[in-house]
């Protein structure tokens, strides 16, 4: 395979690009097309973003993956160090560049943000346990943010953003869990304080993306077929009592229920 595909591995950045224009359409609705053109620029800023991590964690992971990915570019000795810096530092450069072309502040500030976070979470923060578990699921939910942003609407995705913090952050204390005896060199929240609380934690965080669900009901934001949220919902409350005893099922779940409560937002668009 080409060094680069491999370094920037394009698959993860075309279900990013996915993501963003699902959000948009939750946003604008039936009239997304009239906002192709920032659509579109907004579906190259997360391509060259997420390249851009990619590139970026193959730089700072380069020890780990002489054992963990001894085939990627730098561990096989077919790409230097330095190189794969200067295609992160071009690719996350770029997508600010590109994002100024939509011409909307949030837009703007959104992806500059997230550069800054994606930098430090490689840099620093994914060794400080919890702090890079919130640090993932901001940028998460910043991907809806973003795609509302682009058609001029950010607030409506805000409750989809916060559902999807949120319950990111309790499948990353679930991985945390579940990689107990493999994590080396990072002080995750389980050693700090414990399985038990730390699952009692992601509990906490499943449950609150139901709560937070509620709300689109009770403002009547969507249509009726939003209503099939409420599966999403158990699924979520399901990770919440399995992550006590087995938190790699309570993971794969919750990505399951994530995927739910996407199609449920997107189905509310429709009005009947």
């Amino acid at each position: 395979m080409n060094k680069y595909l491999q370094l920037f591995r394009p698959g993860n950045a075309v279900m990013g690009i996915v993501g963003v224009v699902v959000a948009s359409f939750m946003a604008a609705g039936l009239d997304i097309l009239d906002e192709w053109v920032n659509i579109l620029i907004s579906a190259v800023v997360v391509f060259m973003f997420i390249c851009g991590g990619n590139a970026l964690n193959d730089y700072i992971d380069h020890e780990i993956d002489k054992t963990a990915h001894p085939e990627r570019p730098i561990p096989s000795g077919r790409m230097e160090r330095r190189t794969a810096l200067h295609a992160a530092i071009v690719m996350l450069g770029g997508s600010v560049v590109v994002s100024l072309l939509t011409v909307d502040a949030a837009c703007i500030v959104i992806v500059m943000v997230a550069c800054v976070l994606m930098v430090s979470y490689e840099m620093a923060l994914k060794q400080r346990g919890f702090v890079g578990n919130v640090t993932i699921a901001v940028l998460t939910g910043m991907m809806f943010l973003l795609g509302g942003a682009v058609v001029g609407d950010v607030r409506d995705n805000i409750i989809i953003a916060l559902m999807a913090m949120l319950v990111s952050v309790g499948r990353e204390i679930s991985k945390d869990i579940e990689d107990m005896d493999s994590d080396e060199g990072r002080m995750t929240l389980p050693m700090r304080i414990g399985v038990g609380k730390a699952a009692a934690l992601a509990c906490v965080f499943f449950v609150a993306g139901p709560v937070l669900s509620v709300l689109p009901m009770v403002w009547e934001s969507y249509g009726p077929l939003y209503y099939t949220v409420v599966i999403a919902d158990a699924i979520f409350i399901y990770c919440a009592a399995a992550v006590f005893r087995d938190p790699h099922r309570a993971q794969k779940f919750a990505k399951i229920a994530m995927v739910v409560a996407l199609v449920s937002f997107i189905l509310g668009v429709f009005r009947f």
